[in-house]
Parts: structure tokens; sequence; C-alpha cells
């Protein structure tokens, strides 16, 4: 039986399937493919993030699905959800649709007022990234945007993922645009105006939104779970009877 691929990319946490636990079992149904984004490896040394990058692995997930076929859904979390935009509007005919988990896509939300506000309080962290340590940089981000201290990293794999969180580029730097025609879906946690500015805005250009308890990881929670399966469910049926 044909599958329909299915793309997750994560955000700034973590990687590959690691990420979306409650969505393994969706590789009972459909093709699925759980990414790892630019300077995102197990083995190897973190890397500078990149928007460009990102949404090359993405573009090379969809366009061949192994059976001479191309396209999928794409379902992307915070950080990923940028290069998951990126991807559609290069190209739309291999996004079946777009579910954008707690999208950090602040580029286009930059002058409303959550937006401006987390720009202004972030920005003078991320303009002096490369000048203080991983763990610096990562304790003052959890301070700012979640208003907590973190533990110090201890493991080798912790203190990498400082390091990725100190080279991620800035949101609201990306080269976003709405994407045309394709099916979205955004997902957020209820807990956070900035995510909740981005998805009215999203919402007024066409998408669904569906809020769903679970933090920065509604799509851990059983009812956000059953949020992105039914989108992607009732998008592939109605292809379907549009295409009979």
């Amino acid at each position: 039986m044909f599958k329909q691929r299915v793309v997750f990319v994560h955000g700034a946490g973590p990687f590959g399937a690691a990420a979306w636990p409650r969505q393994h079992g969706m590789a009972l149904a459909y093709d699925a493919l759980f990414l790892r984004r630019h300077g995102f490896d197990a083995l190897a040394d973190p890397l500078e993030s990149s928007f460009t990058e990102d949404t090359a692995i993405i573009l090379r997930s969809l366009a061949d699905d192994g059976r001479g076929g191309s396209g999928g859904h794409v379902v992307a979390h915070a950080q990923g959800a940028i290069a998951a935009m990126m991807a559609a509007v290069q190209r739309p005919d291999l996004v079946f649709s777009l579910t954008l988990v707690e999208p950090a896509c602040l580029s286009l939300t930059a002058e409303l007022p959550a937006t401006s506000a987390h720009v202004a309080l972030m920005r003078p962290l991320f303009e002096v990234r490369h000048q203080l340590g991983d763990e610096d940089f990562q304790r003052e981000f959890v301070r700012r945007m979640f208003a907590t201290d973190l533990l110090e990293p201890a493991t080798p794999e912790e203190k990498k993922s400082a390091r990725r969180l100190r080279l991620q580029a800035p949101s609201w730097e990306a080269p976003l645009h709405i994407v045309p025609g394709v099916p979205t879906m955004v997902l957020t946690g209820g807990w956070e105006p900035l995510y909740e500015e981005i998805a009215g805005y999203l919402q007024e250009t066409g998408a669904l939104h569906r809020i769903s308890a679970g933090g920065h990881r509604p799509q851990d929670s059983a009812e956000g779970d059953r949020a992105i399966r039914s989108f992607i469910a009732e998008v592939s049926r109605s292809a379907s009877v549009q295409a009979s």
C-alpha cells in the first residue's frame, strides 16, 4: 500500500525522532521522516544554523519519496517552522500541507506588540552571543524566554545542546513570506502571547489555529497529537476526493 510522506522538522531542542515521541506511530499509516536540521548531529560538533540549508534539507526529503513520486506533508516545531514555510514558498507543489507547532516565525509579525516586545528583550542577547560562552548564553536565554532558571549542563550532550542554542540565528531575521495555497494548521500551547500572536496572524491569512495544553510542546499532549493527525488525514481525504 502506498503511504504518503510526512516530514517532521524539529526546533532548537531534541532533534530527529527524539523530538516527536508522540508521532512515532504515524509511521504505520505514513512514510514518516524525522529530519535533523543543519548543525544537529549526535556525533559532529554543532554548526551555525542556516535557514537556507534547513530549507534545502526539507526540499530534498520531499523531492523523491522512494517510489518515483514526490511531495508530502510537513510538520514543524518552533525554529523548524521557518524553513518549513520557506520550503513551501519555494516549492508549493511538493508541500501537501503545513502543520506549524508554536512557530517561531517572528519576521511575519515583527511590528505587532508581543513580537516587538520579545525582539526588544532578546535582540541584545543575540547581538553578543558570539562573545558569550555556550552555558552563559543558554542560562540568559532561558531566563528571558521562560522566566526561570536552568540547571547547568552536565553531560556532553547537554553541553552540545547549549552550543546549538547559541548558534541559532535570530528568528526575526528569517526571510519569510506567506505561503500561497498550501493547507496550513498552526498548533499552539496557549501559554505565551508571542506564539498566539503569530498564530493569529497566520489564521488571518487562511490557516487553521488549534490550541492544546502542553506549553511550548503541545505536540506531546494527546490532544495536540490528535490535532496533527486529524489535520493531515483531512487534507489527504480532501485531495483524494478532488482527484477522483
